[in-house]
């Protein structure tokens, strides 16, 4: 997606997680997290747009072979991944967002506003 810095790369309860602060957009970074995947990275590992971070892992969810889950922050305010793709990506059919399942509440709102930055160089 963009180059950067693994944050984190490990499991968080039953699943693996990669989190990379992208470079160059703003003090607090942006964060992208993938999940299900089984990291080919460490934290600390600098990482460039296009690389391999892991594989997906089947993990029995809605998705019957696997399927990428990912999402973006900055600080503590969730905002919407698919900000960061090209237009030429977000044609149909594009990628979506599911609607959050019966019962969920959406994430809090964020304790103090999200300082701006400039915007990130997405790739692939």
């Amino acid at each position: 997606m963009a180059a950067g810095r693994v944050a984190f790369a490990g499991r968080v309860a039953t699943r693996s997680v990669i989190t990379v602060e992208l470079t160059g957009t703003g003090v607090p970074p942006l964060r992208l997290t993938h999940e299900p995947v089984r990291p080919s990275v460490r934290r600390g590992d600098h990482v460039t747009a296009g690389q391999l971070l892991g594989r997906t892992e089947a993990i029995g969810s809605h998705c019957a072979t696997g399927c990428l889950h990912w999402g973006l922050r900055r600080a503590d305010q969730y905002l919407n991944p698919l900000s960061l793709l090209p237009p030429a990506l977000l044609r149909a059919p594009s990628p979506r967002l599911l609607p959050l399942a019966a019962g969920r509440q959406p994430p809090a709102a964020p304790r103090s506003p999200a300082r701006p930055g400039p915007g990130s160089q997405g790739a692939r």
